[in-house]
């Protein structure tokens, strides 16, 4: 069966293990309800949030990746179902009372450790926020909501990605088949952000982007109904509900940094745009005005010319087994870890050129899987993830559950005979996706509700983003870039000016992450909106980002993170900054500390979700970092190297 589940040999054993799984929690629930106070009320909710998420977060994973139309099926129905269930779990008001029972208890409280405190309290506020606290009237209707928002989320998210179509005769001949022809119409799936022509990417942008009623009137409804539930279970707004329990705490300290950290932005922001301006009209003298489809293109070709990146010179010396023996070695100095691989038993895996990983320390054994989906296939999506599949956490016989989870890439599939070469970019994303991993198997909780990446959403990105700080550095690259057919190693120059070629427009890139995650909080903030979503869009765009809105346009009905990050699109920029601190104070200095990648295990990884990631990020840096230093340590990356800086000149 998939993943080792027995029941998952076929598309129908969902049914049987969300069968087991329902079974299994009413038990649970009934032993919580007559259980008096004490930790063990704490083990028994965590059993059931495992019984539970032990098949959701499967079928999370199976719905997305599984080639097989049944299997994606059947997962996504268990999804549905196993996610009501726990909307009215979260609603009862029995089950409830008898944590309440135990967080009322002072002599009882006083007597746990921190960990499982935090753990009653987190599922205290997951009651909370489904409103528990209100009548049963109320209730139903904040069950209702959550119902209802989900399905919104799922629909809104499929149509983020539907193609447009257009009648083929709107578009001039010549630029016709850079789209998919489909009889009288061209279906226009994307930006094509990278295509030469200025007038294709125009086209496509407007085309994309066309503003559609049926999106419109979905998002809509989303904001609105997440307004409404966020209210009815007592928060000003969704932003306020959301920010709970995560680094910021609340969407005044995102608006500080998002407003401090576009100040601090603007000037080199102004001069990135004045560079492409001037790229534009030496390639394009007619039409010189810079518009929001000339950004991602002519940055790339300011990056091109300056430093000569062409990825085709850097892919030999990434070939998959370099960069995973890379990681290898690097998580080996670090921290006392290696990657073995293992054989899969029949009907384990979705895909057969899948790849299973065991993760073991030097001293503590066996800490749990990874199953490496790396290529691309028909059907699979296109994004770079990682999933939970299984939580890790202390059973009741005193073993530890082991954590397995899947990261997904999409690389190429190799010529015959030939290793598979990534491209600068997919092997920074392969070491940011084993950096989500490290935190999964490392992240050994007792609880598996806060097992590793299970955390406040700005935290969780900072393991990752920290990985692609190490992929950055020469002294790492050097240990495994070898050119596949001659094993000669990567230049130090060309890592150099790899690194710096990135620093190019990076000021507009970021004040572009900005306008999002101003975009993001804008919608999730005090409702009713005083304009349509498009008119914000408008309004925010022209305010914060600065290039002009196109008419006809609604960006937003693509924005796809609005649905798993709403009011916290904020999160990958405050995750940098903090990413950002830990490596110049604890890992520039010598990328394979020891000691370093020990305190880190033991102040960042090791908690999961069980202690308040402001205190981890002080644990590491030994102080407790303000909004001021989050922006200057995002604005001193964007600082070109002396050192290479003279190299090259």
């Amino acid at each position: 069966g998939l993943f080792g589940v027995p029941e998952l040999s076929c598309p129908e054993g969902f049914q049987e293990a969300q069968n087991k799984a329902l079974q299994e929690s009413e038990e649970l629930v009934q032993k919580a309800c007559s259980t008096p106070p004490g930790p063990e009320t704490v083990m028994i909710f965590d059993q059931l949030s495992d019984s539970l998420c032990r098949v959701a977060d499967l079928a999370d994973f199976v719905k997305v990746a599984h080639p097989d139309f049944a299997f994606r099926e059947a997962a996504e129905e268990a999804c549905r179902n196993i996610g009501t269930v726990v909307e009215k779990l979260n609603t009862d008001v029995e089950l409830c009372q008898s944590l309440r029972r135990l967080l009322a208890d002072e002599s009882v409280m006083s007597s746990l450790d921190p960990e499982t405190r935090r753990v009653a309290e987190l599922f205290m506020f997951d009651f909370e926020i489904s409103g528990i606290h209100l009548d049963e009237e109320k209730r139903k209707k904040a069950v209702d909501l959550n119902v209802r928002i989900l399905d919104l989320c799922n629909e809104f998210l499929i149509g983020t990605h539907i193609p447009n179509k257009i009648d083929k005769h709107v578009l001039p001949e010549h630029i016709r088949y850079n789209f998919t022809a489909e009889g009288n119409y061209l279906r226009v799936a994307g930006l094509h952000a990278d295509c030469p022509d200025d007038l294709v990417r125009e086209a496509a942008y407007k085309i994309f982007l066309h503003s559609n009623s049926q999106q419109l009137a979905r998002l809509e409804e989303l904001l609105v109904s997440r307004n409404s539930l966020a209210q009815l279970v007592g928060y000003d707004t969704f932003a306020h509900r959301a920010l709970q329990g995560t680094m910021a705490k609340n969407p005044e300290t995102v608006r500080q940094f998002l407003e401090k950290l576009s100040e601090q932005l603007s000037k080199r922001t102004q001069k990135d745009f004045e560079m492409m301006t001037k790229m534009k009209t030496k390639l394009n003298p007619h039409n010189s005005m810079l518009m929001p489809w000339d950004h991602p293109y002519y940055s790339g070709v300011l990056r091109a010319e300056r430093y000569n990146i062409d990825p085709g010179l850097y892919c030999p010396f990434f070939s998959l087994g370099a960069c995973m023996e890379g990681l290898n070695s690097l998580f080996s100095q670090l921290l006392g870890i290696s990657l073995y691989a293992e054989q899969t038993k029949r009907g384990e895996i979705w895909s057969e050129d899948v790849r299973k990983l065991a993760v073991v320390h030097e001293t503590e054994g066996l800490l749990g899987y990874i199953y490496c989906d790396f290529f691309q296939r028909p059907d699979k999506p296109h994004q770079d993830c990682h999933f939970t599949v299984r939580g890790g956490r202390l059973k009741e016989n005193g073993e530890y559950q082991l954590p397995v989870v899947v990261l997904m890439l999409s690389l190429p599939n190799s010529a015959r005979g030939a290793p598979t070469l990534l491209s600068p970019g997919m092997m920074e994303n392969l070491f940011h996706e084993m950096g989500h991993a490290m935190h999964s198997m490392l992240g050994r909780t007792r609880y598996q509700h806060v097992t590793g990446t299970r955390c406040a959403t700005d935290f969780a990105e900072v393991p990752s983003i920290l990985m692609e700080y190490f992929a950055n550095d020469y002294r790492v690259v050097n240990q495994f870039a070898r050119h596949y057919k001659t094993g000669q190693p990567l230049p130090k120059n060309m890592v150099s000016r790899l690194c710096e070629s990135k620093k190019v427009c990076a000021a507009a890139d970021m004040q572009l992450q900005v306008f999002y995650a101003v975009l993001d909080q804008i919608y999730h903030g005090k409702h009713p909106l005083k304009k349509s979503t498009t008119e914000i869009l408008k309004e925010t765009q022209e305010k914060v980002y600065g290039l002009p809105y196109v008419p006809n346009t609604a960006w937003q009905l693509r924005f796809s993170h609005l649905v798993g990050y709403g009011a916290k699109y904020y999160s990958y920029l405050m995750s940098r900054a903090v990413a950002s601190m830990v490596w110049k104070q604890c890992f520039a200095q010598n990328p394979f500390d020891r000691a370093m990648g020990e305190r880190y295990r033991r102040e960042m990884l090791a908690h999961g979700g069980g202690k308040e990631p402001m205190l981890m990020v002080q644990g590491m840096l030994q102080k407790s970092p303000s909004v001021e230093d989050f922006v200057d340590a995002l604005v001193s990356d964007l600082d070109h190297d002396f050192e290479t800086f003279i190299m090259d000149s």
